[in-house]
């Protein structure tokens, strides 16, 4: 037993769910961690030890019992005076009572390593959930902080134009093609007239030129002003959601450390890489490995077996027990003057003396000794009848409470898969819509750069882009989370 108790330790401490899916070491290492540290996970395996220790006990004998009674004056005898009396009796039940008894126990023993094993893999799936909640973090905070590269790179670019002057874009263009025709026209209607007439006009086209040009410098620099102020904005903005996932993290290892029975500040390493666990669900070999090795599954069949074994020691103890003791008496001697009152009363019986002397001699102070059996009846039996009434109901309620707990498992596994499937095509979807839209982004700076489309462009698909890659994270947790579940269904053949 003590063998078994320390490879079942060893098992659970290096046992990792999920190790065939190319899971990092740190991962495993925070894993065992848990095992040996979470409360939970050692409080549910001394339960099972405590149960251990129910077997020997219900293999064993009642104790037998002494009884023990002195004279407080001697009782005589005829053969000499009763000082004391012991009695020891040993009571034996039915055959195979104890057997069943200890089958019980073993059974219920093994229904408390099922809690366990419950209880470890919550623990389990609860690291992974943690763990794959943190690494979506950390990728919301890495993309955050490529997005604030591009939008300080946009700035830059913004602050360019603004001090080159040509801020205004299109709309400058626009205004100097239409000045340039105006003089054109104004050009040719004044081939007629005379030079002093033509020098006036000259002169006020001239001016209104320098005026409108003014208006237009005034505008290129307030439009060009505005495009750095929207894009400092957009890094305010950028900077406030960074600082709000740098807390989140914080939080969330600490919910993490909790699990691992550490301290909320203890460090957690995080890899930068984050992507989804190969792995191929296969629903039919999945629900019959889950017949065959889910805990809660393995614990209500335990259960059922107990009330089975329960039931046949029931209709053993309906039969009689057996007792078998042993009665001693202490017996001392009796006095000379009571030996020849003996003698006395023998002749009267037609004893001759001599005879009678002898027989006290040889009785006289002897101890006795007396072999003793005994039976119990158990004649009323409706308490018999009962408590094998109700094993049988147990045992059925176990049996209903199996096939619950499987249908419930079942649809368990399938919307499990239904989510699995889901977010495989949504990381398909937003993989496509991240490349699609990196390349967008990259074209739009370049035509905002040339002043061939505006800021706002620019900011969408900036938005767009991050929106999908911290899309693009949730989903691989979400998946990654799925996939942890699915193998907690199945558990681990560990038993």
């Amino acid at each position: 037993m003590k063998k078994i108790t320390i490879i079942i330790v060893l098992f659970t401490i290096h046992c990792s769910l999920f190790t065939a899916y190319g899971q990092t070491d740190s991962l495993s290492r925070y894993l065992e961690i848990a095992a040996q540290n979470n409360p939970s996970v050692k409080a549910a395996f001394l339960s099972y030890e405590a149960a251990l220790q129910k077997i020997p006990q219900m293999g064993a004998y009642e104790d037998p019992q002494l009884d023990i009674g002195f004279f407080l004056k001697p009782m005589d005898l005829v053969d000499g005076r009763q000082i004391a009396q012991f009695q020891l009796m040993q009571m034996f039940p039915w055959f195979g009572t104890k057997k069943a008894a200890q089958t019980e126990a073993h059974h219920m023993a093994k229904m408390t390593f099922e809690e366990f094993r419950e209880s470890r893999d919550n623990l389990f799936l609860e690291v992974y959930t943690q763990w794959y909640a943190l690494c979506a973090l950390q990728q919301k905070r890495i993309n955050s902080e490529e997005n604030k590269k591009l939008l300080q790179q946009l700035e830059s670019l913004a602050v360019r134009k603004f001090s080159t002057g040509s801020g205004g874009g299109k709309t400058e263009d626009r205004r100097q093609k239409t000045e340039d025709g105006k003089q054109e026209m104004g050009s040719g209607s004044t081939s007629g007239m005379n030079m002093g007439a033509s020098q006036t006009a000259s002169g006020n086209s001239s001016g209104n030129q320098e005026n409108r040009g003014g208006m237009n410098m005034s505008g290129g620099a307030s439009s060009g002003m505005s495009e750095v102020l929207r894009v400092q904005l957009e890094l305010v903005e950028s900077e406030s959601n960074i600082e709000s996932l740098l807390s989140e993290i914080i939080a969330a290892k600490a919910r993490f450390n909790a699990l691992l029975n550490r301290s909320a500040d203890h460090a957690v390493n995080i890899p930068d890489e984050f992507s989804q666990i190969p792995y191929l669900l296969d629903v039919s070999s999945v629900s019959q490995q889950m017949t065959e090795q889910n805990p809660m599954l393995g614990m209500l069949k335990e259960e059922s077996l107990a009330h089975e074994a329960r039931l046949e020691m029931e209709k053993k103890m309906a039969y009689p027990m057996f007792g078998v003791g042993l009665q001693y008496m202490l017996i001392g001697k009796t006095p000379e003057s009571a030996a020849n009152g003996a003698d006395m009363g023998a002749m009267d019986n037609g004893i001759t003396p001599d005879a009678n002397g002898k027989a006290m001699k040889s009785m006289n102070g002897k101890d006795m000794i007396m072999p003793m059996v005994s039976v119990s009846i158990p004649i009323f039996r409706n308490k018999y009848k009962a408590a094998q009434r109700e094993s049988r109901l147990l045992r059925q309620a176990s049996e209903e409470k199996y096939a619950d707990t499987f249908n419930r498992l079942q649809a368990e596994l399938y919307r499990d898969k239904h989510l699995l499937d889901d977010a495989v095509r949504k990381i398909a979807l937003y993989k496509k819509q991240s490349a699609l839209a990196l390349t967008t982004c990259e074209l739009v700076i370049q035509e905002f750069a040339s002043g061939k489309s505006e800021l706002s462009d620019v900011i969408q698909v900036q938005r767009q882009l991050l929106d999908y890659r911290l899309k693009e994270a949730e989903a691989i947790a979400t998946y990654n989370t799925m996939v942890a579940n699915i193998q907690k269904l199945i558990s681990s053949n560990d038993k």
